[in-house]
């Protein structure tokens, strides 16, 4: 399945079935003036990555396959640990160090929604070193038309 992100107009997509056939780490859908849906495939035995959104709250819904979702206030403190799986949600507040990792034996395919909007607009990364990458080099930044907070505090990886 084909997704053309032509935020920030009006779309309508099968979301199950383009999360299920995604194969990248993450494919930007849609990108909206205040939200922003993503597709991501994890490979088996990785992870998102610990991180954290101080001005970002998320929405992660598993649509296939098997993980671990850490969440906590510190990267040194993950207390809240869930197993999840195919029909899952993971709700993540603003400021929340997390992590989903992939303990299933095929790849862990969901969909989150970012608030407000966190990633370049249609962007498409295969893997996640080359997302780290874009965010590096500042190739994966909001569009000019999302509404961001004023003085917001920047991403940070574990």
């Amino acid at each position: 399945m084909d997704i053309t992100d032509n935020g920030p107009d009006p779309n309508a997509f099968d979301i199950e079935t383009a999360t299920r056939e995604n194969g990248t780490y993450r494919t930007v859908a849609w990108t909206g003036r205040y939200l922003q849906v993503t597709l991501m495939s994890i490979p088996v035995g990785e992870s998102i990555g610990l991180e954290v959104h101080p001005e970002t709250d998320q929405f992660l819904r598993l649509d296939a396959g098997k993980g671990r979702v850490k969440m906590g206030p510190s990267k040194d403190d993950l207390s809240f640990q869930r197993d999840v799986a195919d029909g899952w949600s993971i709700q993540v507040p603003a400021g929340t160090w997390h992590d989903v990792e992939n303990t299933g034996n095929e790849p862990l395919r969901l969909y989150a929604v970012y608030a407000p909007v966190h990633h370049a607009p249609g962007l498409v990364q295969k893997t996640a070193d080359e997302a780290e990458r874009d965010e590096e080099t500042g190739k994966d930044e909001p569009p000019s038309w999302a509404v961001e907070p004023e003085g917001g505090s920047p991403d940070e990886h574990a």
